[in-house]
């Protein structure tokens, strides 16, 4: 399946800064990237500082005033392994080393504190089969609720408050994979069919052998989501990063298939 993507964000900022930007499609070995294009308005040079490892597309650049950012791509996605049940979990000792730091928790994820919780309702199951059911449990116990959360929510305050959003969802579902010893990290991606259209946070754990992504809401297909960046939790993967301040004028983002 092919898609398109269109984001456009305009900021106005008073005084100059530094911005890294998060918005283009990673290279990855499940997607290729037929066609592109990043434009900031005025136009001001961009200093590279991707990742070979992750396959991030990473830009930083200087704003002043109102900027307009707007990227364009035509991405295709390739086979991907979405099939949770019956994967088993790696041993801690087979793990490649780059999936160790996503067994710790971290800032929004305090995994540690859902040990017990997990042992109780999920420790019967093992690996793939463990991950579906935590992906159910979050499906049947969480209400997707736009503001009941905010920057500071961690995926203890969504245990508690039992509502959130696509963030929110990631975050807990992350923090009950690590409890059960199943590296688990944070992806932001352009998702098709996702209403309204905005940059999805999903997570993705790593069973049998690979990398497979799961969506706690339910709200996009795994099979239509361009992902975008990877991290620990979502202070990893936001898409735009402001090293001062700035005031939001409009945003907007679009994804859809390409025929053909």
């Amino acid at each position: 399946m092919r898609l398109s993507i269109q984001a456009d964000l305009t900021y106005s900022f008073e005084r100059p800064c530094e911005v890294l930007l998060l918005l283009e499609a990673a290279r990855a070995p499940d997607q290729a990237i037929h066609s592109e294009r990043l434009t900031i308005t005025p136009a001001t040079e961009i200093a590279r500082l991707d990742d070979s490892v992750t396959g991030e597309r990473r830009a930083v650049f200087t704003a002043h005033g109102e900027v307009t950012i707007a990227y364009t791509a035509s991405v295709e996605l390739l086979a991907r392994a979405s099939d949770l049940k019956g994967c088993a979990a790696t041993a801690i000792r087979d793990l490649p080393g780059e999936a160790l730091r996503y067994l710790r928790a971290s800032r929004y994820c305090p995994s540690d504190r859902f040990e017990a919780f997990v042992a109780e309702e999920f420790g019967k199951l093992d690996g793939g089969d463990k991950v579906a059911a935590i992906v159910d449990w979050i499906g049947g116990h969480l209400a997707y609720e736009p503001g009941v959360s905010d920057a500071m929510t961690t995926a203890m305050d969504t245990f508690v408050d039992r509502a959130g959003v696509c963030r929110d969802f990631a975050h807990l579902a992350i923090s009950l994979c690590r409890a059960a010893d199943i590296p688990a990290r944070a992806v932001s991606a352009y998702a098709w069919k996702l209403e309204p259209p905005d940059l999805h946070a999903v997570a993705e754990v790593y069973l049998g052998g690979r990398w497979r992504l799961i969506d706690a809401t339910g709200l996009a297909p795994i099979d239509g989501l361009v992902r975008v960046a990877t991290g620990l939790d979502a202070a990893d993967i936001a898409f735009m990063t402001i090293f001062g301040r700035a005031n939001l004028i409009s945003q907007s983002f679009t994804v859809g298939k390409i025929k053909g």
